[in-house]
């Protein structure tokens, strides 16, 4: 009898210790309510691409993924690209059109049609429209990428901090899941190490040696 309840308390303190090291090892872990499987901290679920994302930003059809913790890098260097590219055409199409108009002032085109000419004005005028829109529009989603990085809070924590903040009746302060970083460790944790120069190309980085992406481990359980 003393050995049976001898052994039934070991089993017991056991299931204790095993509970005690699962709630410290998943501290910040929950479980998604729709696809009903653990996720690390700061993970949302993406209704697009079914599944749990790590840090998730936003659901991007230009590249048909969503901006999450391993490919914000590139999402950065292809905005940064694109409105290099819209830079690039404003300016071919500027000076094309100065060039026109001084090779008319020289009497060079004299013989062009006048129909022609003004199809050419139209065509430079919808392209330059085109450029500078297109431009804008990166320019403000890579101003507001940086942003969500140096603040360390992505668009759904911030949307989710408005509403804690504009709720009524509520005492609470806002809740930060994480720890405020440097700007720069937080440049180095989506650019990784090494010249700022090399954060524009478009190749995988190590990660910093301090910091960077680290999660607490859940047991016994493949995520």
């Amino acid at each position: 009898m003393d050995l049976s309840l001898m052994s039934y308390y070991c089993y017991f303190w056991f299931v204790i210790q095993k509970l005690c090291s699962l709630t410290q090892g998943c501290e910040g872990w929950t479980v998604c309510s729709r696809c009903e499987t653990y996720r690390p901290p700061r993970a949302h679920h993406c209704r697009v691409c079914q599944r749990c994302i790590r840090r998730m930003d936003h659901h991007c059809p230009w590249i048909n993924n969503c901006v999450g913790e391993l490919n914000q890098k590139y999402f950065v260097q292809f905005l940064f690209y694109t409105g290099m590219a819209s830079l690039y055409s404003m300016a071919l199409v500027v000076s094309a059109w100065v060039w026109r108009i001084r090779s008319e002032r020289d009497g060079e085109n004299g013989g062009e049609d006048v129909p022609s000419k003004h199809l050419i004005v139209a065509h430079y005028i919808i392209l330059l429209v085109e450029s500078i829109l297109f431009g804008v529009f990166v320019l403000v989603i890579f101003y507001d990428q940086l942003v969500s990085i140096i603040t360390d809070e992505t668009p759904i924590e911030q949307m989710r901090n408005r509403l804690m903040k504009d709720r009524p009746n509520s005492g609470q302060s806002v809740h930060t899941t994480h720890t405020r970083k440097p700007k720069l460790a937080l440049l180095r944790e989506v650019f990784g190490r090494g010249s700022v120069l090399c954060w524009l190309l478009p190749f995988q980085s190590s990660p910093p040696a301090t910091g960077g992406i680290s999660y607490s481990p859940v047991p016994d359980y493949d995520v």
